[in-house]
């Protein structure tokens, strides 16, 4: 009696761990479609960090996609990671350089980028015993204020879907 009440439960056990294990491995969290379209629901959200996250799983499971590499760009632009979306469109213009919806992104971003591009740094104080610099001339009062900095724009590229490679 023992082993016939074992064994009911430990064979559907047994059957419902095989089966677990080789679904959970190429379950749909593991391919790159889904891993895009998923970032791409988040992205459409708000929800930058975890379709940055998403778009660079799929990135790591097939490098060459250039909707993964477009995708990404657009995360960076969200996040203020302005040189990165900057190398990434670049990297998905060298593959596929006559992709209309990409050249789009690009051609937004270059705009935006052109006016947004970090200043170079000033010039480093002088070191110790070298003789005084002149003291800067003394600016002439404006008539009116500099216009105030804008704040970087959202991203003006356009998602991809998992339909292009």
């Amino acid at each position: 009696m023992v082993r016939l009440r074992l064994s009911r439960c430990l064979v559907p056990g047994l059957l419902l761990l095989a089966a677990s294990g080789p679904v959970a491995a190429a379950g749909p969290a593991t391919s790159r479609k889904a891993q895009l379209e998923f970032g791409v629901s988040m992205a459409k959200r708000g929800l930058w960090s975890e379709a940055l996250f998403r778009f660079e799983n799929a990135r790591k499971l097939e490098p060459g996609s250039v909707s993964v590499l477009n995708n990404l760009a657009v995360c960076y632009e969200a996040a203020g990671r302005f040189e990165e979306a900057l190398a990434t469109y670049r990297e998905a213009l060298g593959i596929a350089p006559g992709n209309n919806a990409l050249k789009q992104n690009y051609s937004r971003f270059a705009e935006f980028y052109q006016g947004y591009k970090p200043k170079k740094p000033a010039e480093a104080p002088p070191a110790a015993g070298a003789p005084p610099a002149e003291p800067p001339a003394q600016p002439q009062p404006e008539s009116t204020p500099p216009p105030a900095a804008e704040p970087p724009q959202p991203p003006s590229g356009a998602l991809l879907s998992g339909g292009e490679r």
